[in-house]
């Protein structure tokens, strides 16, 4: 207001001088005139059709030219972009990243880092109807998520102000999923803004663990630790036991090769598993790719059973086939960083020898164990015992060079099981491809384990967008029979088990079982199965 004050003074007072100027020079023109001809030159636009010969007048239309540059072409722009152009933008821009939720935000997720891991986790927010919101302190990524249309508010997650911003009170639970050091400061603060809201905090390292607990976390997830298990889940070790992957409930899941076994050639129906164990096949691998099993499936000594029971069923499977012996070659990890370090830690817990290949001489731990060099050298992995091996784990942090190695490997040894790690979802299909037989990320491991603690439910993930998971029976359910259901036409998910109050875990129903509302079913399929399920049988939308 100031400037345009005084940018209005002096027009007035330049548009008076005008008439003494003209006239000094024996000229009369009206006060429109006076206004009209110093607009014109103060703007330079400079028409031509009053014009002063004297140097008064000369000196005079200078001194208006100049003041005129000066004011409106300098001044005047910035004076508009600093007081209005810009407090505009910043508006527009904090009502895209706003600095606090509104009141009808109720039951919500607080992330407070957006990374693969829960980019996966908020997919399945928004399939279950979960609200949740990310802390961004930077305006700018804030923006950028805003556009990718995420949910983020534009405050620091370590600041103690910013959870009375975002209703802490009301939320459902609060992931810190930075780096460790961020996540300890984000977990005390909000323990101590509000302790009884739920802390799921993500570790790199091991001994932070310690450190988040005693910071009050209540859930630390061991990412490195967590992918490395799973790989080593997928290793079928030297015999043909089965090997248990996770359980629901009573329900335990395995598997277990049927190389060199006598149900090799034969159908499951004549294999006569169930009669003779009470375990049930749910499913079949054949190099990498998932089968639903019918009772004329081939058992084929590249079959992988997918096995579902009591403990007991599955140990009656194991008296079975515990006579038949398949490799005691020791299962080669490539990487020893975090995730292989656990693969190893859990195959040594399963007795199984394993050798690991890395290239940087600090990692080299045990040199029975460890092998110092680069595992895109043929002499490297014949040291390690490529040729004989029947599993290679690859377990790098780079995508490219795990897609590398299996391509190298497969085309070494075509028979081997290669299971590989993805960072990101999108090399996953690449990775298959490349020959893995399977591929686990820390996106869905690390997204599942945190949602299981959110729902309280469980979820066993077989191999990468293939799970086993639980929902309980609801309205659109009860009273309808399996086949009723439509539940595998509508989503492709397959109900492998009911958990009853009166009857305990019934495996592998038959297709009229009636559904009750006080049972769950588990069921097994992809990640956009398990969601398709979501939206038909529990928003009830197609």
């Amino acid at each position: 207001m100031k400037f345009l004050s005084l940018l209005m003074v002096m027009y007035i007072l330049y548009s008076i001088l005008f008439h003494y100027v003209a006239l000094s020079e024996g000229q009369s023109y009206s006060w429109l005139t006076g206004f009209y001809w110093t607009l014109v030159t103060m703007s330079t636009l400079g028409f031509g059709d009053i014009v002063f010969t004297s140097d008064l007048g000369k000196a005079f239309s200078m001194l208006v030219l100049f003041s005129g540059v000066l004011f409106l072409l300098v001044m005047l722009p910035f004076t508009f972009i600093e007081f209005f152009y810009a407090p505009w933008i910043k508006a527009m821009n904090q009502a895209k990243a706003p600095k606090q939720l509104t009141d009808d935000i109720n039951d919500h997720v607080i992330i407070t880092d957006l990374n693969p891991v829960t980019d996966a986790l908020i997919k399945k927010l928004i399939a279950y109807k979960i609200d949740y919101v990310i802390l961004e302190p930077d305006l700018q990524k804030a923006l950028d998520l805003s556009e990718q249309e995420y949910k983020v508010v534009n405050l620091d997650p370590t600041d103690f102000e910013t959870y009375n911003k975002i209703r802490l009170h009301k939320a459902r639970m609060v992931v810190a999923s930075g780096p460790d050091t961020v996540n300890t400061n984000v977990t005390f603060t909000v323990k101590e803004f509000n302790p009884g809201v739920k802390v799921v905090a993500t570790a790199a390292h091991y001994d932070s663990t310690d450190i988040l607990q005693l910071a009050g976390a209540d859930h630390v997830v061991q990412l490195g630790e967590i992918l490395g298990r799973s790989l080593a889940r997928r290793t079928l070790g030297g015999n043909a036991r089965v090997h248990v992957i996770g359980h629901i409930d009573e329900l335990v899941i395995g598997e277990a090769t049927a190389q060199e076994t006598p149900l090799i050639g034969k159908t499951l129906q004549e294999s006569r598993l169930r009669e003779t164990t009470g375990a049930t096949v749910v499913g079949i691998w054949e190099r990498g790719k998932f089968k639903q099993p019918n009772p004329e499936s081939v058992i084929t000594d590249r079959s992988v059973l997918v096995l579902a029971g009591s403990v007991d069923q599955l140990r009656n499977y194991d008296e079975l086939v515990s006579i038949y012996h398949v490799s005691d070659k020791p299962v080669i990890i490539i990487g020893a960083g975090r995730v292989g370090r656990a693969a190893a830690k859990a195959l040594q817990e399963r007795h199984i020898d394993y050798r690991i290949i890395d290239k940087d001489p600090e990692r080299i731990l045990d040199k029975d164990k460890f092998i110092l060099g680069d595992a895109a050298d043929h002499s490297i992995l014949k040291q390690a015992g490529l040729n004989e091996a029947h599993t290679v784990l690859i377990t790098t942090h780079s995508d490219d060079v795990n897609i590398y190695l299996t391509i190298y490997c497969r085309q070494l040894i075509p028979n081997m099981q290669i299971i590989s790690r993805t960072t990101y979802e999108k090399n996953i299909s690449t990775m298959h491809r490349a020959g893995a037989d399977f591929v686990m990320t820390y996106a869905s491991m690390g997204a599942n384990s945190i949602f299981n603690i959110l729902e309280g439910q469980d979820v066993l993930v077989l191999a990468e967008g293939l799970n086993i998971f639980n929902h309980k029976v609801n309205k659109r359910l009860d009273g309808k029979s399996l086949i009723e259901s439509d539940i595998r036409k509508e989503t492709g998910c397959t109900v492998v088990a009911i958990k009853c109050k009166d009857e305990g875990m019934v495996v592998s129903p038959e297709p009229q079982r009636i559904l009750k509302m006080d049972q769950e079913i588990i069921m097994i399929g992809s990640t956009d199965g398990e969601n398709a399920f979501t939206r038909i049988y529990e928003n009830g939308r197609h």
